[in-house]
């Protein structure tokens, strides 16, 4: 942290405990100076504060980074400010000292890696200065190689050795990336899988290869010796085009039979398209009846057939053509007429009144007795019988 941003002497609480939680901790401490004092505090004011706080870190590891070396060098400092320099680090022996610049980034990674390096050092240091060292010693054995007298030369290959004499240099070629096509393409950059198809003719790098084909795998069908059986095949071809087994029937009809072929074609043709118009216009005409609508023109039209046939004397009517008879109701079954019907109906809602009224259940209601009655499966269950309590 830069501790250089406020003196002891006006720091606040919350600042002073952080400083001084330092000492309680196993750390490399690394303060930050800014040498071109552009953090508002003068060269002398940071040292100061540096010798206050210097105390609170003894036996521990420190590392002064000077800041923002890209604004002013360590060399362009004042003798003054070296002088300064050379004497607040000089009453601190073991404080390291490293100029970095956070800007450029010059410097940063040394410190950290040298902060690292100096916290493991004394970390061992502390190890070492312990009792339990001895007995963990006595366990470790350092093995150290013995030096090999034997001189292995690198191994050059013929190849190599005949064209460096020969003075061949091989020129450094640079690949070309897809990220580099990409980046120099923009949009119209298209990732192309295939152009590094290893393939013995190049122009069938882009051929169109269908992996599945009506069903079936294309991969189970490769063969091999394809081309040649090919070449077999279209020799076998041509052979019997010129034998004439292709020649067709057509070639051998008249003028006559030709023109009858062509028309009976026309009327095919001409009958397909009626008997398709004929599908589509089938119930277009006709508006949907119910079923009782149906049964009622089929009883008349039963009815006008047996009347047409009771006029001649010579034809029996067949029985089964006539219509049933429409049995009366359950709810006018053996009452005299409509008077009659309409009275017992008004006597059966008065009845009703008084049940409806208080709500009861009747006859008709739908009645679902309880599954778990409350008075056997409510309450703690012993040992004994469910069926009371």
């Amino acid at each position: 942290k830069q501790w250089y941003q406020r003196r002891v002497a006006i720091t606040a609480g919350i600042e002073m405990q952080a400083i001084t939680a330092l000492a309680h901790l196993r750390a490399c401490v690394v303060c930050v100076l800014d040498i071109s004092e552009q953090c508002g505090y003068s060269l002398k004011q940071q040292c100061e504060l540096f010798d206050n706080i210097k105390p609170l870190f003894a036996n521990k590891p420190i590392i002064v980074a000077l800041n923002k070396i890209d604004a002013r060098k360590p060399e362009d400092l004042s003798q003054e400010e070296k002088n300064l320099l050379e004497e607040t680090f000089k009453k601190n022996a073991n404080v390291l000292v490293i100029p970095m610049s956070t800007l450029t980034q010059e410097g940063v990674s040394e410190v950290q890696n040298t902060a690292c390096d100096a916290l493991l050092a004394h970390r061992i240091e502390q190890k070492m200065a312990g009792n339990k060292v001895e007995n963990i010693l006595n366990r470790l054995h350092v093995a150290v190689p013995k030096a090999s007298q034997e001189v292995r030369a690198p191994h050059i290959p013929q190849g190599v050795l005949a064209r460096r004499v020969a003075g061949y240099v091989k020129p450094a070629e640079i690949r070309k990336l897809e990220r580099d096509m990409e980046l120099e393409l923009g949009d119209d950059y298209i990732l192309d899988l295939k152009k590094h198809y290893d393939l013995p003719n190049p122009d069938d790098k882009y051929d169109d290869i269908p992996e599945v084909w009506e069903g079936h795998n294309i991969a189970d069908f490769v063969d091999p010796d394809i081309v040649t059986k090919l070449d077999e095949l279209e020799k076998e071809e041509a052979m019997l085009e010129e034998a004439g087994v292709y020649e067709s029937e057509d070639e051998n009809l008249t003028e006559e039979q030709k023109d009858i072929r062509e028309k009976a074609g026309l009327i095919r043709k001409e009958k397909a398209i009626i008997r398709h118009k004929h599908r589509l216009n089938k119930h277009s005409n006709r508006t949907p009846m119910s079923e009782r609508v149906v049964r009622k023109k089929q009883g008349i039209k039963r009815a006008r057939s047996i009347s047409r046939m009771s006029q001649d004397e010579s034809m029996e009517v067949d029985t089964k053509f006539q219509t049933k008879k429409v049995k009366p109701g359950r709810d006018v079954s053996g009452l005299r007429d409509a008077k009659m019907v309409k009275e017992v109906r008004k006597k059966m809602k008065k009845s009703q009144i008084k049940m409806n009224q208080f709500g009861k259940a009747g006859e008709a209601d739908r009645h679902i007795a309880a599954k778990l009655p409350k008075h056997l499966f409510s309450g703690k269950r012993g040992a004994g019988k469910t069926d009371r309590r």
